[in-house]
């Protein structure tokens, strides 16, 4: 009856049928072979959802800011894809302008950075603290000093981030309000550059606490800054209306498992 419906919907015949046999068709060999595509398409999409909602397979973007990126995100990325190692993973290092932008466009499933004042259509959920610290060359006259105060940079040349990072904006807020003028003479957009500026003797530098670790720290010294000591709260930002993919909700999962909760 099944076949008969078939036969019906297609227009055509499958089986030529009498009382002593069945025999198919051209027509339904033809559809055999189209059938049988169709159910091993169908096996390989059932299959690879199967592997997304598990976790094996799959692609998160993570906008986070630059400190981030060359200090612990490293480690997590790699402590992700240790059993998952059909996930990819794409990071886009930036400054807190740019990440906000990245998650309200869904350029990325959510970012890394600080917490404390966020729009509307975010959510954050705070992963740790973060606290600054100047940084020197290994041979500089505060390298031996166990914290320093943002006064006593002001005396040095400052090699800076840019004025939208937040970095910045929290540096300068913090000179305005206690009547210091620093001297930033050269500006980049990247702390890894920024840190390599510092180790040839360029300048000193301000820093969260999440770019003191890494391959990038040789030959420099990171020195707690205690007046006035700046710390602010680090997190995963989301679109609050948008809900994340199971890789994404992985990655973050393992993120507020693992985050230390001050640097």
């Amino acid at each position: 009856r099944m076949l008969k419906r078939l036969e019906t919907q297609l227009g055509v015949r499958l089986f030529e049928r009498s009382t002593r046999r069945v025999q198919i068709t051209a027509a339904g060999r033809e559809f055999a072979a189209v059938a049988e595509r169709m159910l091993n398409d169908l096996g390989i999409t059932v299959q690879s959802v199967r592997e997304v909602a598990q976790e094996r397979r799959g692609l998160v973007v993570i906008s986070c800011v630059m400190s981030v990126a060359v200090g612990r995100l490293p480690r997590m990325i790699a402590a992700y894809r240790s059993d998952r190692p059909g996930v990819e993973i794409h990071v886009r290092e930036g400054v807190y302008a740019s990440i906000l932008d990245d998650v309200r466009s869904g350029v990325a499933d959510f970012g890394i950075s600080y917490v404390d004042e966020l729009p509307d259509f975010a959510v954050g959920t705070a992963l740790g603290r973060e606290t600054f610290h100047a940084v020197v060359p290994a041979r500089h006259a505060l390298a031996g000093r166990r914290s320093v105060a943002l006064a006593e940079l002001a005396a040095h040349p400052i090699v800076a981030l840019p004025t939208e990072s937040r970095t910045r904006r929290t540096i300068d807020a913090a000179a305005v309000t206690a009547g210091l003028q620093l001297h930033q003479r050269v500006v980049v957009n990247q702390i890894a550059t920024l840190l390599a500026l510092v180790g040839a003797g360029v300048g000193v530098g301000v820093v969260p606490g999440g770019a003191t670790r890494g391959p990038l720290v040789r030959g420099l010294r990171f020195i707690p800054l205690a007046e006035p000591k700046l710390v602010r709260r680090l997190g995963l930002i989301a679109l609050r209306e948008r809900e994340a993919t199971p890789v994404a909700s992985g990655f973050m999962a393992l993120l507020r498992r693992e985050w230390p909760k001050s640097d």
